[in-house]
This record gives C-alpha cells, structure tokens and sequence, in this order.
C-alpha cells in the first residue's frame, strides 16, 4: 500500500509542479519528502485512516488545482475518485479506491 500512496502523491506532484522544459519529477526529489513511502509506511503501520487521506488530500489538491479545478471534466473524475477514497473508514477499505486514483492519475499524466 506504502508504493501506491507514494505513486499517487509523484503523479500529483508532477501534474502540479511539473513543465515540459524543466526536469521530472523524482521520488527522491525534495518536493517529494513529506510524501515518500517511508512517511506512509508509518501512518500503514499506526493504522491511521484520516492521517493517510489528509496527506493524499494535499497532494490531489494540488493536482486539482492543475487541471483546472473540479469544474472540469478531469477535475470532476479526480475529485470523484479523491471523495471515495475520503470515504474510507478502514484501512482494507483505503485499496481499492487508492488503486483507481493511482491508475487515474497515471492516465491524466
């Protein structure tokens, strides 16, 4: 699950902060350092539901914020999926919703 959350915060990162003339994006990239799988596996590990959504939901709102808002149409999917995984109350129910914003976010790249 840890390699899924850090996935979905780089795609986000990228779509916020990443142009076609700068360099990518890494996972070791400072942008990247309150996002990285070590900081995820902790909260897996503390069982913490809302802390994990809390960290997602910044990295997806910023990638929100870089497709336009929630207005438009891919906006509107994100943040559709972004509500799902938000509904989670255990961490079993965190994996499916995770793996659909991982896969959309990968695709809207």
């Amino acid at each position: 699950m840890e390699l899924h959350l850090e996935t979905v915060a780089l795609f986000s990162l990228k779509l916020a902060y990443e142009s076609e003339d700068s360099s990518p994006i890494l996972r070791d990239d400072l942008v990247m350092g309150d996002y990285q799988r070590d900081v995820f596996e902790l909260l897996v590990r503390r069982g913490d539901v809302e802390g994990i959504q809390v960290k997602v939901g910044e990295c997806v709102g910023l990638a929100l914020g870089a497709v336009g808002g929630a207005k438009t149409l891919l906006g509107r999917e994100l943040h559709r999926l972004f509500a799902d995984f938000s509904n989670a109350l255990t961490m079993e129910q965190l994996d499916t919703p995770l793996i659909a914003l991982m896969d959309y976010l990968k695709e809207i790249q």
